[in-house]
């Protein structure tokens, strides 16, 4: 089952940031940030501008965030918002957090993934 949602659009541009995975954990300041450990890796989204030294670097992206908080028994959410980005080719990184989902598309992109979502009946403020 599809589900229709609400996102708004956040201001700031963001990167999306690599580093090895023995890196120290930046303090985040103010703005987005989300930060992701793995053995291979330290995944950081900053703001632009905001990024650590050494790290490697893709981006500007702007974010769209799920208006939330959304219940965890709730399925469909992000498959809902990506099928039409993915059938019109459009780039997504995606990140979860407790309350909600946020979805991170190129900066050049954004007016164009708004239109897409807004196609699927999905309100985009």
């Amino acid at each position: 089952m599809s589900r229709v949602v609400a996102l708004s659009v956040l201001e700031q541009e963001c990167s999306v940031c690599r580093l090895p995975p023995d890196s120290a954990v930046p303090t985040p300041t103010h703005g987005f940030w989300s930060v992701t450990k793995t053995a291979a890796e330290l995944s950081i989204v900053c703001p632009a501008g905001s990024e650590p030294t050494g790290s490697e670097v893709v981006g500007p992206w702007r974010v769209m965030s799920v208006d939330g908080p959304l219940d965890f028994a709730l399925v469909g959410i992000l498959e809902s918002l990506l099928a039409p980005l993915a059938a019109a080719e459009l780039s997504v990184f995606t990140v979860s957090t407790f309350d909600t989902d946020h979805l991170l598309v190129r900066a050049e992109d954004l007016e164009r993934a708004i239109t897409c979502l807004r196609s699927a009946g999905h309100t985009v403020g």
